[in-house]
């Protein structure tokens, strides 16, 4: 079994910044894609950044050039840096990735989530 575990997050200014962490625990062949989405209240999850093994990152545009998003392989940790936050940025932050597991059937992948942690930013 594969469980993400989320830390940070919390209230902000518009203007600051916060910090979300991810680690996967569990046994697992690899980690390919992991990243962050989000759902503000009252709308639907949407992808805020997604990073490969290797530190490609890709970012919405409503995010590029504030956020970073990257990834401690060894620690299977994916760090999402948010700066400059705007009250739109309001709302519940998951994050995501996708283990490949091994069996004797072969190799599949799964999509884990985390708990989930709320980012309020107002004045």
């Amino acid at each position: 079994q594969v469980q993400l575990v989320e830390t940070g997050g919390g209230s902000v200014q518009p203007g600051g910044s916060l910090s979300l962490s991810c680690a996967a625990s569990g046994t697992f062949f690899a980690i390919t894609a992991m990243g962050c989405y989000r759902q503000p209240p009252g709308g639907q999850r949407e992808m805020v950044a997604t990073i490969t093994p290797g530190g490609s990152a890709h970012y919405a545009n409503s995010v590029k050039g504030r956020f970073n998003i990257s990834r401690d392989n060894a620690k299977n940790t994916v760090y999402l840096r948010m700066n400059n936050l705007k009250p739109e940025d309001t709302g519940v932050y998951y994050c995501y990735a996708s283990p490949i597991l091994r069996d004797p059937s072969g190799y599949r992948a799964l999509d884990v989530w985390g708990q989930g942690t709320l980012v309020t930013v107002s004045s």
